[in-house]
């Protein structure tokens, strides 16, 4: 490739990042400042706060997206993939061996993971709801129209989702260039009208007033951190863009525009500290107001998607490492693999959200829940990384210590800030995130107990073939496949089908899934195979955690190792358990009961492992835990 192209495609990728990556940090003025000086713990409104704050905010951005994000974690891919499970998965490979490492690396990505899904809720809520409050400014009697629209906004962004967003998403970039670019132009308008502004660039505006105020300062972090929501994005949707392009959306178009537009809003404040009642939609001139709340709405539709999208990501990657079972999963895109539905996630998240909405009613109020998660996502981050760069990259302990404990000190003072906000509206994403991490945990102990008791109760593959070699009972033509999650045993749906049908087929092919720790796993490295004798043939399908679950075209890859596989003369063979619960077990009760609720109510196998649904049979069986 030329450099000319190379730098059309960095180009076009960058583009297409702004629109996906950077729509949650690039809507975040529409509240921030109002955040800090109007929110729960308010700052008085004069020119050494303003800079002060102005300050805090640009040298946030400075060291925690653009170093610690762009500059330095994003250098932790898991060949090219990102994001919170990417580098659990990169942690764990420093930890074989090690089963208490391995357990606490486990115990904070999942964690982490968790805390995603309390940010998935808050921020569709607070984004279109503060985008709608713009009517406000325009025509106060507007004010009771504000939740109802901001729901019926909400309910069509996620009721489209099953429709797909590979239509529109090549609009997402283009539109966020113009958010962005309007986010520039208002701010540099007001910067001209009050140039002292600019001062706020010296961070001795933001060490001063540390020093000086340090409940105020500290107080105002809770506000300030809003400025810094959607950093993880970067690091998260790296694998669709790669590092570059997003590195480039960043330094180049999206940090100056953020930039410019706080400080805008910053001069606003300095001419005319009433403007606090929203200073945001106050920077346009009148004649702009209407179609700044239009483009507000959009941009924070857009934002919402990414974050949605993300949450269908994480789900599926949980389902993929054993955390969780399996769902519905509806491709909407016949092009873009990554372009999934979740119904169940969907619909969970609208009810969170509503319910959000009716309950804290303002972005103000939000604003006070919000926060929390997104710091808690940001601390256990660094603390993997330290695990990272330590064990993966060979830094001394001196110089992970100073990198890590620099990056950690600030992590920690917004997490601090924001935790003093636990009983105003902060307890929220955190309990979403324990309730998640409870059912994610709960599903991977209940399975393993639930494997342990297949396994105690089954028959050994070596034996019962060597037995049906001496006494063979009859076999038709024909292929059956089934699905089994220990290579050591005989399948229960084989026993079933023997005990009861009498039958036992020429063809034999136990099927086993397998997930890496690596997003993708090369189709020519997917499928193992290992003949056996009696007509038996095992086959081990490995997975990336990103991969597409296929099984019919797996055994179609085995063809070539040797299978006799025909798709019209193959059954799929599949086990139902019926599981009870019961005292005095490995697991507390309540656990059981919970992962036995999850495990009935959990999605179809036929569909996860797109099986044909006309030669399916499953055969269950109950099966006390």
């Amino acid at each position: 490739m030329s450099d000319q192209a190379a730098k059309s495609s960095i180009s076009a990728l960058a583009i297409g990042a702004i629109g996906v990556v950077y729509g949650d940090i690039g809507t975040s003025p529409l509240y921030t400042l109002h955040e800090v000086f109007a929110g729960s713990h308010p700052l008085a409104i004069s020119p050494e706060n303003v800079l002060a704050i102005l300050s805090l905010i640009f040298w946030s951005l400075i060291f925690v997206v653009s170093v610690k994000y762009v500059a330095f974690i994003m250098r932790a891919d898991n060949h090219g993939e990102g994001g919170i499970m990417a580098l659990m998965a990169l942690a764990l490979r420093t930890s074989e061996g090690h089963p208490k490492s391995s357990r606490w690396i486990v115990m904070l990505g999942i964690f982490g993971a968790a805390l995603f899904y309390g940010d998935g809720v808050i921020t569709p809520a607070i984004s279109v709801l503060s985008a709608v409050e713009g009517i406000e400014i325009a025509t106060p009697a507007f004010k009771p129209y504000v939740i109802p629209i901001t729901l019926g906004v909400l309910f069509a962004l996620f009721w489209f989702q099953k429709k797909g967003t590979a239509s529109i998403g090549a609009l997402f970039g283009p539109v966020m260039c113009l958010w962005f670019s309007t986010l520039a132009l208002l701010g540099i308008l007001n910067i001209l009208h009050e140039p002292s502004v600019l001062q706020a660039l010296n961070p001795l505006h933001a060490l001063h007033f540390i020093h000086d105020h340090k409940t105020a300062a500290f107080l105002s972090l809770g506000g300030v951190v809003l400025a810094l929501t959607g950093a993880e994005a970067l690091y998260a949707d790296m694998g669709h863009f790669g590092r570059k392009p997003i590195q480039v959306a960043w330094f180049w178009f999206v940090l100056p525009a953020l930039t410019l537009n706080y400080f805008g809003q910053g001069a606003l404040l300095l001419h005319d500290a009433k403007a606090v009642a929203n200073p945001f939609y106050l920077l346009a001139p009148t004649w702009a107001l209407y179609p700044m709340i239009i483009l507000a709405t959009v941009a924070t539709i857009i934002a919402s998607q990414a974050v949605i999208s993300g949450a269908y990501s994480i789900t599926k990657q949980a389902m993929q490492l054993g955390y969780s079972p399996r769902m519905n999963v509806m491709h909407t895109s016949e092009e873009t693999a990554g372009q999934i539905y979740l119904p169940f996630i969907n619909w969970t998240l609208l009810v969170a959200i509503f319910i959000l909405v009716l309950n804290f009613k303002s972005s103000t109020n939000l604003g006070a829940a919000y926060g929390i998660a997104v710091t808690g996502t940001m601390v256990i981050t660094t603390i993997l990384a330290f695990v990272v760069v330590r064990k993966l990259w060979g830094w001394s302990l001196l110089t992970g210590a100073l990198v890590i404990g620099f990056l950690m000190m600030i992590d920690f003072a917004y997490f601090s800030a924001n935790a003093i906000k636990i009983e105003e509206g902060g307890w929220v994403p955190l309990a979403m995130g324990l309730f998640a991490y409870t059912l994610m945990t709960t599903w991977r102990k209940g399975r393993a107990l639930h494997l342990k008791r297949i396994m105690e109760e089954g028959d050994e593959l070596e034996a019962f073939m060597n037995m049906m070699k001496d006494h063979p009972p009859f076999r038709p033509d024909g292929t059956a496949v089934y699905m089994t999650t220990h290579t050591s045993g005989v399948p229960h749906a084989l026993l079933h089908n023997l005990y009861h049908n009498q039958v036992l087929h020429q063809n034999i092919l136990l099927v086993t899934t397998r997930t890496e720790d690596i997003p993708h796993v090369p189709k020519i490295e997917q499928v193992k195979v290992e003949h056996l004798h009696s007509g038996f043939h095992r086959i081990i399908v490995h997975y990336g955690f990103k991969d597409e679950i296929n099984i019919p075209k797996a055994l179609e890859l085995s063809i070539n190792q040797g299978i006799d596989y025909e798709p019209m003369r193959a059954s799929f063979f599949l086990g139902r358990d019926t599981l009870i619960p019961k005292t005095r077990s490995e697991l507390p009760y309540w656990r059981e009961l919970l992962y036995v609720w999850m495990f009935k109510n959990g999605g179809d196998a036929t569909a996860y492992f797109k099986l044909p649904p006309n030669r399916v049979i499953e055969l269950g069986t109950q099966r006390i835990l």
